[in-house]
């Protein structure tokens, strides 16, 4: 019966999101539309990540410091959908009995976003087409680390964030032995709560199921003015 309802709410909202940029790609840009539903399924709800108490944040695309060397995001953001953020806290819960935390690179991004991304880098390996939008798009998408709960400072990895080479591919073997562990170590932690990491970017996890949510393009402020 929810996936029934799942079905015609996608319908729904395919009717009535906005086919607004070049790529023809439908996204909810419109509030009232996103309010509606949220009124029809909770679920769709995107969660303002940094109310949820443990979780760490260096949002890199509302800095330079990020692969486009240009502030992408005009103010600070990260966002997920309801259940989501409901594993992201258990995450952290459990990882905090370690001594670890989980550093935030990204969540939601606006689809406005995944098109300047393209068209700065047209490379699809890593940057989402905009013809198809990315998980990031739909509030199922986390770029993410670890770090040590004292220090903040962050674990080894194979590479630094939007690092574009073999080496950020979570399979790569050529590398020092902490680096790989700690890799493998958020690899299965995310793994046992729903998320499945992509295949060249060590950082980057999609939370199952998000084909049953839509593309969204609502502003960062947009959403804060509505938790």
């Amino acid at each position: 019966m929810k996936f029934l309802f799942l079905i015609l709410m996608m319908i729904t909202s395919s009717v009535y999101a906005q086919k607004n940029n070049k790529y023809g790609v439908e996204s909810v840009s419109d509030k009232s539309i996103y309010l509606e539903q949220l009124q029809n399924d909770s679920t769709q709800h995107l969660v303002d990540l940094t109310k949820i108490q443990g979780l760490f944040f260096d949002i890199r695309y509302a800095t330079k410091n990020n692969f486009t060397g240009s502030v992408v995001y005009p103010q600070i953001g990260a966002f997920a959908r309801a259940e989501v953020a409901k594993a992201l806290k258990a995450i952290s819960q459990e990882i905090n009995k370690n001594g670890l935390a989980l550093l935030i690179y990204d969540a939601y991004r606006p689809y406005d976003a995944t098109v300047k991304f393209y068209e700065l880098y047209k490379d699809t390996n890593y940057v989402a087409s905009p013809y198809s939008g990315s998980r990031h798009n739909r509030g199922c998408a986390i770029d993410l680390t670890l770090i040590d709960l004292i220090s903040k400072k962050p674990l080894d990895m194979p590479t630094p964030y939007d690092d574009f080479t073999e080496q950020a591919h979570p399979t790569y073997e050529d590398l020092p032995e902490n680096a790989k562990n700690n890799r493998d170590f958020l690899i299965n932690i995310m793994d046992k709560h729903g998320f499945d990491v992509y295949k060249n970017e060590w950082w980057h996890f999609d939370f199952r199921g998000w084909e049953q949510y839509p593309i969204m393009n609502l502003s960062f402020e947009t959403l804060k003015n509505i938790q």
